[in-house]
């Protein structure tokens, strides 16, 4: 029996000895990962024979559920129970389920990066590398044991309700927030739930300081949990800014004809990286290798742009036009690594300013 029960994810880290390093996914290397595998006929029909994957992710669930449909659509027979939650809750099941002997769990994405650091340290993630991961995808979004790998990249920006707010009227950072006029007129989400705003707010506090947030505060701010909460709020016209929240839900929310238009801020935005792995003794193991090499392949990640607004790594996966290019935006840096050494402080320190 496991003993993560009432454990932070500080408490787990104890006596690892981290490694901090500014690649997408720190981790110390325990053996060489595994060779890549291609999506053979035996791996199809082994997965039909189990006929389900039980997904637990932190993707807002439209996007996970037409992934999971694409996939059930390629390979009849097999089914994706989709679980959705925010990160944070992901990361907390998976700790009361293996604490209590209960492996229901065979694919995980989380968009906290640093629960992967976790699970690996703990043993309980399996060596998996799909042949499209080995040949397309960068080495810094791939765990060198082959544990896990970038699902998803995405930005968490400022963004504004057009109908609201006058493009040149309209926030260009995140200082720019911290004017009188914004005052009672800002969402954000919270990172005590959402992984995403976690991280966001790790590479914030960083880069500008606990008192930005401290002034943020002052702003009298709609505190939501989720990082697709605040995109939804513009939408509304609940408020006419968000704070942080999903690039990629503006960018839905945008093509679909709704008043709202993304900000990258002129500090830069936090870059969320989002990653996949399997659990080591995941109840249906040839259907979520199956599933896995989906999600990371070109297929699983075209969608993941097109349909999710999101950004991929994949080599082969094309950007959607009409978005801004990854490439031409200033980003924060990265660092799960940080972000798991520092999430108890920095959940802590975040509530005593917003008092939520």
């Amino acid at each position: 029996m496991r003993k993560q029960t009432g454990l932070s994810r500080r408490d787990l880290l104890k006596g690892t000895g981290a490694v901090l390093a500014g690649s997408a996914f720190s981790t110390r290397v325990i053996a060489a990962a595994p060779p890549a595998e291609p999506v053979t006929l035996i791996l199809i029909e082994a997965a039909k024979k189990e006929g389900q994957v039980v997904y637990y992710t932190s993707t807002d669930l439209p996007v996970a559920e037409k992934l999971a449909k694409a996939f059930e659509a390629k390979y009849a027979g097999i089914t994706v129970r989709v679980e959705r939650t925010g990160a944070e809750r992901v990361f907390q099941r998976v700790g009361q389920e293996y604490s209590s002997n209960i492996h229901a769990v065979d694919v995980v994405n989380s968009s906290d990066a640093a629960h992967f650091i976790v699970w690996k340290r703990d043993g309980i993630l399996a060596p998996y590398v799909p042949e499209e991961v080995a040949k397309y995808y960068p080495e810094e979004h791939r765990d060198p044991d082959g544990q896990f790998a970038s699902f998803r990249v995405w930005l968490s920006i400022i963004a504004y309700n057009t109908n609201l707010v006058k493009a040149e009227d309209a926030p260009k950072s995140f200082a720019d927030l911290l004017d009188s006029k914004w005052k009672g007129k800002i969402v954000k989400g919270h990172p005590g739930y959402s992984g995403t705003i976690m991280t966001a707010t790790y590479q914030m506090q960083r880069d500008l300081g606990w008192s930005f947030f401290e002034q943020l505060a002052k702003q009298n701010i709609m505190q939501v949990q989720s990082s697709t909460d605040p995109p939804k709020k513009l939408d509304l016209g609940e408020r006419a800014v968000m704070a942080d929240g999903n690039e990629y839900n503006i960018f839905q929310l945008k093509e679909m004809g709704r008043p709202v238009a993304p900000v990258y801020a002129t500090e830069g935005s936090p870059v969320i990286v989002g990653p996949n792995g399997i659990f080591k003794d995941c109840p249906h193991p040839n259907a979520a290798r199956l599933f896995q090499s989906f999600a990371l392949g070109r297929e699983g990640q075209q969608l993941n742009v097109e349909i999710g607004g999101l950004r991929s790594v994949h080599a082969q996966a094309q950007e959607k036009a009409g978005r801004k290019p990854l490439k031409d935006i200033k980003t924060m840096k990265d660092d799960p690594a940080a972000v798991e050494r520092e999430g108890e402080s920095i959940k802590s320190h975040y509530t005593r300013i917003f008092r939520v």
